[in-house]
């Protein structure tokens, strides 16, 4: 199982942005469509604290959304938080 998770969206483009960047860099990941899982928003809001999609999680870790993501992928610390999980 892909050690990464994406809580998205349909029509969402910050979960565009976020799915190519894990493309990108060659990371799995698992897709979770909100809209196919009644109450799934609500749960991730009670985990997260975020209202926000994508919310993408690296194991049990919220790492944050596509802008978050981002700022991982440039600091180095994505690809050092994916293998420690792997």
């Amino acid at each position: 199982m892909p050690a990464v998770t994406l809580y998205s969206g349909s029509f969402c483009g910050s979960c565009i942005q976020a799915k190519a960047l894990l493309d990108r860099r060659g990371i799995a990941y698992s897709e979770v469509s909100v809209e196919d899982h009644p109450g799934l928003r609500e749960k991730l809001l009670a985990r997260s604290g975020r209202r926000t999609l994508p919310q993408v999680y690296v194991g049990e870790r919220c790492v944050g959304g596509a802008d978050e993501l981002r700022a991982l992928d440039a600091s180095g610390e994505l690809m050092t938080m994916v293998q420690s999980e792997e």
